[in-house]
């Protein structure tokens, strides 16, 4: 996967490709890595038999035309769990192109990934595409968060971004089980659903499966609504489990990416490790 954008004077195509694979003692390691700005990885460390690395772009964020390929391979028997230590911010578009991301992440068998990042902060104006592809075996598992903010509503900007395409396909083995497209435009019906329950909503969408879905504690997600929180969940095809979420506002939103991710490690009985950010 190469990045379709050089370094100029007005862009950036940057591009992460990682494999993350396990040593006979069960240690999980960088096996191979390659990254160019406006991606940086720090130093790695284990916790909780698992590989924690943060990814970190260390310019100010996306402006229109910016692009970055992510390519992600998890081999068989590895554990890996990618963070990010800031929010991911998009800038208005001066030409009217969009900024990209295209990811792609591969889990082999009794794998792991976990992909916790910080939330996306989409500036008034902003223009910007995200596909993302997820390929599981079907004996993978899976902890997969993204969360996506109104935008900087203590500066008064709320959903006042100018497009977001939004795109993800999961497939359990050969099998397509989840596909999404999201094409948010501020002045159109498309975000009717995100201001229905409300006015400032914060939007949270997790995929799990493998150990993280085997366990469903469904109950005790069904008890996290409350007069903040609007969630839902079901099962898709292959084992694979979904929630989706909305919040009042961005406190509420870090306080139930936070139970959640309790909730599941502690139904697959798997200790979560540290995700290395400062305490917010």
């Amino acid at each position: 996967m190469n990045s379709a954008l050089p370094v100029t004077n007005t862009t950036l195509g940057g591009h992460l490709r990682l494999e993350c694979s396990v040593r006979p003692d069960g240690t999980p390691f960088i096996s191979k890595q390659d990254f160019r700005v406006p991606v940086h990885i720090g130093k790695g460390h284990v916790d909780q038999g698992m590989l924690v690395l943060n990814i970190a772009n260390p310019t100010a964020g996306f402006f229109d035309g910016d692009r970055v390929d992510i390519d992600v391979a998890v081999a068989d028997g590895a554990r890996l769990c990618l963070s990010t230590p800031a929010a991911s911010r998009v800038y208005p578009t001066r030409s009217g192109k969009p900024a990209a991301s295209y990811q792609k992440f591969t889990v082999g068998e009794n794998a792991l990934l976990e992909w916790n990042p910080e939330p996306f902060i989409p500036h008034a104006g902003a223009c910007y595409h995200q596909s993302t592809e997820l390929r599981l075996h079907p004996d993978a598992s899976l902890f997969f968060l993204e969360w996506i903010a109104p935008g900087r509503v203590a500066m008064g900007e709320c959903f006042a971004y100018r497009h977001l395409r939004w795109e993800l396909d999961l497939f359990s083995g050969s099998s397509l089980a989840a596909r999404e497209r999201y094409d948010l435009q501020p002045g159109t019906h498309s975000l009717e659903a995100l201001r229905a329950r409300f006015a400032q909503a914060h939007y949270l969408s997790l995929y799990a499966a493998g150990a993280m879905a085997d366990h469903w504690p469904a109950a005790e997600l069904d008890a996290l609504n409350d007069s903040q929180t609007y969630l839902g969940h079901g099962a898709l095809e292959g084992g694979i489990r979904v929630i989706r979420a909305l919040c009042v506002d961005s406190i509420a939103a870090r306080g139930l990416t936070a139970k959640l991710r309790a909730l599941l490690y502690q139904s697959a009985k798997v200790q979560p490790p540290a995700l290395g950010r400062i305490p917010h």
